[in-house]
């Protein structure tokens, strides 16, 4: 007697979308060499207020002062990784071919968001403060 036996990955087509890993390397490749640029604009502003008003930002340039503005850092860091929660899911639409082209426009509001963010603390809260 013959019995066929059924392998259950037979039952359904295969999926259309990327397995998870790839589409996370695809968004890892995409969004971490851009860190570098998003990190360089943002300490260049940051060197450029310095620069500008150093009198109002001597008092500040102690390590009381270096804390905070490391903790800065590390918050635009993170806030940077907001991007893969879009990133991600729009791979996985049948948006992803269109998406992939043109998510440079997110990494660009994003970039714009952080360059204003960093503008307005420095000018609000340290310069204001002195």
């Amino acid at each position: 007697m013959h019995s066929e036996q059924t392998n259950p990955a037979n039952l359904f087509p295969p999926s259309s979308t990327p397995p998870i890993r790839e589409t996370l390397a695809d968004a890892a490749w995409f969004w971490e060499p851009r860190r570098i640029l998003y990190n360089l604009v943002l300490a260049s502003v940051t060197v450029a207020w310095f620069a500008h008003a150093w009198p109002n930002f001597r008092a500040e340039f102690t390590l009381q002062g270096i804390i905070p503005l490391s903790v800065l850092a590390l918050i635009a860091n993170l806030l940077y990784c907001s991007a893969y929660f879009i990133d991600v899911p729009m791979q996985l639409t049948p948006c992803s071919a269109i998406w992939k082209r043109r998510r440079w426009i997110l990494w660009l509001a994003g970039m714009l968001l952080a360059f204003v963010m960093t503008n307005y603390w420095i000018a609000d809260e340290v310069l204001s403060g002195n």
